[in-house]
């Protein structure tokens, strides 16, 4: 296993040479975000593993590579569970989930990374070794390290360990599916009654007719709705769920899912959009716009946390494919549009995030040097 000190002396090298270096996990999401300009790749596939698990607390530590099936299989036997559920699937790192803040559509209920995290340790691009945060609950000390690392994409340092907050695994769990009108007053109303819903769902993802069927259901707009609690509970939200009146809900294999969120594969370009959750139905029309003119073949968007993820075939660079994508990636939109796995060139129809002066003030802060993912977040250095 690597320590935290082996990857704190292989970045002061890297410094003192002026070498960038592309920090890489276990290798699943090396092509999201803007592509990074690296002269090595520094790994901390095998800084991997549980360092202290403490059912009672309710907390984990875990080195960065350390895989989320495994935190999975070692809180099970206590009835517990960390709901971080990425796209793409759990051999994905915990340290990669940190650092790109990836969510999933347990997020409607247990909120981002930063609602998980208490405690990261990592070494910045001068090679310190900084931790943040605790492995307690109630540890709220100092200044917010790990807010500000999580979703960094190792731009501020090469996160190391995580100490995380798990959570009780429901008694009982079920998986619902719900056909819907695809036009904005249904998809309206429909958002109206999930909003008044005394239990937030564990999940509520509404997908599109081509999607449905990739996940083997029927071929047309569909709500999945995942609830969870003991059997009063699973009745009572049963209940209130058929009382929206938009048609009746049929229990499904919870295997849509996994299914869900292995939608997108090596060949699509994956973008998000999202605006307040209230104008969710006009996020959605607008990524349906958005979509058609880049030659989009599916979509699923969360109605409670206002957020839509689209996927199309993805062009080759030069390629005339790719200036529809790119027009279409620049149609009006009053929220926030992201990219998540794009061509090079079309990346430059999305704005950075993170060429304001604070921000290049916080990155210069801790990567002084720049070498670590430079470009990743769309800066040269």
């Amino acid at each position: 296993m690597i320590a935290t000190r082996q990857i704190a002396d292989r970045v002061r090298d890297a410094a003192a040479r002026h070498t960038r270096l592309r920090v890489r996990g276990r290798g699943h999401w090396m092509d999201a975000n803007r592509p990074v300009h690296a002269d090595e790749t520094l790994s901390v596939h095998e800084c991997a593993g549980i360092v202290e698990y403490v059912p009672g607390d309710f907390v984990l530590t875990a080195r960065a590579g350390t895989p989320l099936a495994e935190i999975a299989v070692a809180t099970a036997g206590a009835g517990q569970w960390l709901p971080l559920d990425a796209y793409g699937d759990d051999d994905g790192s915990i340290g990669a989930t940190v650092a790109t803040a990836s969510t999933g559509p347990l997020a409607t209920a247990f909120g981002t990374p930063r609602d998980q995290l208490l405690g990261v340790e990592f070494v910045t691009g001068a090679g310190d070794i900084v931790r943040g945060g605790g492995r307690v609950v109630k540890n709220v000390a100092g200044f917010d390290l790990v807010r500000l690392t999580t979703g960094a994409w190792g731009t501020l340092g090469v996160i190391a360990e995580v100490t995380v907050r798990l959570r009780a695994l429901p008694a009982e769990q079920e998986t619902l599916a719900l056909p819907v009108d695809d036009d904005a007053v249904a998809i309206e109303r429909l958002c109206t009654g999930l909003r008044a819903l005394a239990t937030t769902p564990m999940a509520c993802e509404l997908v599109n007719g081509p999607l449905a069927a990739r996940l083997d259901l029927p071929p047309a707009p569909t709500l999945l709705v995942r609830i969870g609690g003991n059997g009063d509970s699973i009745r009572a939200q049963r209940n209130a769920l058929a009382a929206l009146g938009a048609g009746a809900f049929q229990q499904i294999d919870a295997a849509a899912w996994s299914r869900l969120r292995l939608a997108a594969s090596a060949e699509d370009a994956v973008w998000r959009m999202s605006w307040r959750p209230s104008s969710f139905a006009a996020t959605w029309t607008a990524a349906r716009e958005v979509a058609s003119v880049a030659g989009g073949t599916w979509m699923h968007g969360s109605p409670l946390r206002g957020t839509v993820r689209c996927g199309a075939p993805r062009p080759a660079d030069g390629s005339p494919e790719i200036e529809h994508l790119m027009r279409a990636l620049t149609v009006p939109f009053d929220g926030v549009r992201l990219g998540e796995t794009l061509p090079a060139h079309a990346w430059s129809s999305l704005p950075s995030a993170t060429m304001d002066r604070l921000s290049r003030g916080v990155r210069a802060a801790f990567d002084p040097c720049g070498i670590l993912n430079p470009g990743i977040l769309g800066a040269s250095t």
